[in-house]
């Protein structure tokens, strides 16, 4: 029985004739695509708009030029128009996502009003309310990535000095600070999680499910966008909505880029530059506070 890549294959250079050159470029995109699901637990037919589109936003972090993202946005579009003509889903995930222009669309940055309205929208009354409270504190407090934060483990926690060892891209460590809030939130969390009967393979994981496993990339995708609602926010909230207000926040008090940049664990400067654009009238108001003619102005 053929693989789903290799109908896929036999899609391309028989029902669409392509060349053979183009037919390997799409497959290489396509095995991108497919180790992130796999990474998430997810299959290619279950994959949604939302877990496509933070696919992208992290091909866009790793520093790949517009073009090449919009090349692999194509090939993932055709792959799913594929599965379309197969029969093997209904409804196509890909039609909303947008190619870049000048990079990325970036997700929008909630306010701390609208972030706390969130917090508030957590029913501490059910199971797994203190669990998504430590999730909520830990994405802004911490600017994790979704994949960082599954993957968090407990022996990596070192609350007593207020840092957590995290796993990043490509297998990259760097130590992230803790803010107290998230420190006091996980700590409560810790209790209710020790009701839990924990599932092997699991026992060093810092969030887990009812059933006692590590939460999967869609899971914390629906906890955000749940809650998002609830809080009333029209806005398009993803985990990496909380990423970018983490650096966003930080930027717009006076944060040095560089230290973001090394607290994002973002390789070049330049992806933080592009990821943190900041509004052009705060822009205009940090020139005329900080800029020394204009301070001389001032006297």
């Amino acid at each position: 029985m053929l693989s789903l890549t290799d109908e896929y294959k036999y899609y391309l250079q028989l029902e669409k004739s392509l060349s053979g050159n183009t037919v390997m470029a799409y497959l290489r995109d396509l095995e991108k695509l497919m180790v992130y699901l796999e990474q998430a637990h997810i299959k290619p037919e279950e994959a949604t708009m939302e877990i496509l589109r933070d696919f992208i936003i992290e091909i866009a972090e790793k520093g790949v030029h517009p073009r090449s993202q919009a090349r692999i946005l194509s090939g993932i579009k055709s792959f799913y128009s594929f599965l379309i003509y197969k029969n093997k889903i209904e409804q196509d995930p890909t039609e909303l996502l947008e190619s870049p222009k000048i990079g990325i669309h970036l997700p929008d940055v909630l306010s701390i009003a609208e972030i706390d309205a969130i917090v508030l929208a957590i029913d501490l009354s059910k199971p797994e309310g203190q669990r998504n409270k430590a999730i909520i504190e830990t994405l802004y407090g911490s600017g994790l990535r979704v994949s960082e934060l599954i993957g968090l483990k407990i022996s990596n926690m070192y609350t007593n000095e207020g840092y957590m060892l995290v796993e990043g891209k490509g297998s990259k460590q760097r130590l992230v600070p803790l803010s107290p809030q998230s420190i006091k939130q996980i700590a409560l969390w810790r209790t209710d999680r020790e009701q839990l009967t924990v599932k092997k393979g699991s026992e060093d994981i810092v969030f887990l499910n009812r059933r006692g496993a590590r939460l999967t990339r869609a899971m914390i995708f629906e906890i955000v966008k749940d809650l998002a609602l609830k809080a009333g926010i029209r806005k398009r909230v993803s985990p990496h909505t909380f990423r970018h207000s983490f650096a966003t926040h930080l930027l717009e008090n006076g944060a040095n880029l560089r230290a973001i940049q090394q607290l994002l664990g973002h390789e070049s400067i330049t992806t933080t530059e592009l990821y943190t654009h900041i509004d052009v009238n705060y822009l205009r108001q940090t020139i005329l506070e900080f800029h020394p003619m204009n301070k001389k102005g001032q006297h």
